[in-house]
């Protein structure tokens, strides 16, 4: 009887396991075929947008003193005379085989492609530092408030989140280069080293414009930990650990703190397009020759090839990250999949 009981349930938990596993596999696939569609209509509006955008790529390489003939040749030889759905569709199938066109102002002819493969390991690098300098700092401050409710230091936490949030990457870019790097000559305020050359040199180098984009992030997920955490300290199944007499750091790491990553995962993901966007901006005040300065230069020069290549990737990395955090939320969270 006894062995029967035990068949009988670990048949139960496999039968459990499988539905579940099945669950969140469908999810995933929901989540991938909808940031597909969003992909696509992204480059459709990125595409149209670009092209109603004013200025011509053939005066920025022809000249503005460029004869109308010269200029007509240069569209018809890069297909910029055909329909704009034409030009999308030729685009798109492009893209598809994995060839973003060639550039036709930044770097005449040259695919987009390797621009693409050469600037993307530094805006990767950038992004992930920045990124890891946020949730470090977040943790730090979120949980000190949290635990500190009321006092000073959640004063003082919860003011420098706030000062946090009110600062642009841009504005302190400069804050930082004239304190750190001109004034205190601690970090260096241009230039960029590869991770593969040198790790704690890309580390030192790369801190003042990690940092940058940083900061703004860092002060919102603290906010949102700090809220979290104090609402779900008030939950009945922590109070019932306290009355248990379970020691507080075993309460907070798991009842407290576990309980507290879903919410605070889905702002990070969330959060993720600031990076993007700061690194933008970040990049080319500090010198760093990624993606982001490569979408300047390209916007700059009405590069369409770049910028759109640009933008897409971008775009791309965004529901990336978004459907990576939903799926980990999920294994947090299994009611999330229903």
């Amino acid at each position: 009887m006894s062995d029967t009981k035990v068949h009988l349930a670990a048949r139960i938990a496999t039968a459990d396991f499988r539905q579940s596993l099945s669950r969140s596999l469908k999810a995933t696939a929901s989540r991938l075929a909808s940031a597909l569609l969003v992909l696509l209509v992204g480059s459709l509006v990125v595409f149209l947008t670009i092209k109603a955008a004013p200025g011509d790529p053939a005066l920025s390489v022809l000249g503005e003193q460029a004869s109308p003939e010269a200029i007509a040749a240069f569209h018809k030889e890069h297909g910029l005379d055909r329909p704009l759905a034409m030009q999308y569709l030729s685009w798109l199938g492009g893209v598809l085989t994995g060839d973003f066109g060639a550039s036709l102002t930044v770097a005449a002819r040259q695919p987009v492609s390797a621009l693409l493969f050469a600037k993307l390991p530094a805006t990767l690098f950038l992004g992930f530092y920045a990124l890891f300098l946020a949730v470090a700092i977040s943790l730090l401050l979120g949980t000190l408030a949290a635990s500190q409710r009321g006092k000073l230091t959640d004063t003082v936490c919860t003011s420098i989140s706030v000062f946090g949030i009110s600062m642009p990457d841009f504005w302190l870019s400069y804050v930082l280069i004239y304190f750190f790097g001109l004034g205190l000559g601690w970090f260096p305020t241009y230039g960029y080293v590869s991770p593969g050359e040198s790790l704690v040199d890309a580390l030192y180098v790369g801190f003042l414009p990690a940092l940058a984009i940083a900061a703004p992030m860092a002060a919102v997920f603290s906010r949102t930990l700090r809220a979290v955490l104090i609402e779900t300290m008030t939950r009945p199944y922590v109070t019932a650990a306290r009355a248990f007499g379970l020691k507080s750091g075993f309460i907070f790491l798991h009842y407290t703190f576990r309980n507290a990553l879903v919410p605070y995962l889905t702002v990070i993901g969330l959060q993720i397009r600031y990076i993007l966007g700061g690194v933008v901006v970040v990049e080319r005040i500090f010198g760093v020759p990624g993606v982001g300065s490569l979408m300047v230069d390209g916007s700059f020069q009405r590069d369409y090839p770049v910028l759109l290549a640009c933008t897409i990737v971008f775009l791309a990395i965004v529901l990336l990250v978004n459907t990576v955090t939903d799926s980990i939320c999920t294994l947090l969270d299994p009611r999330r999949s229903r």
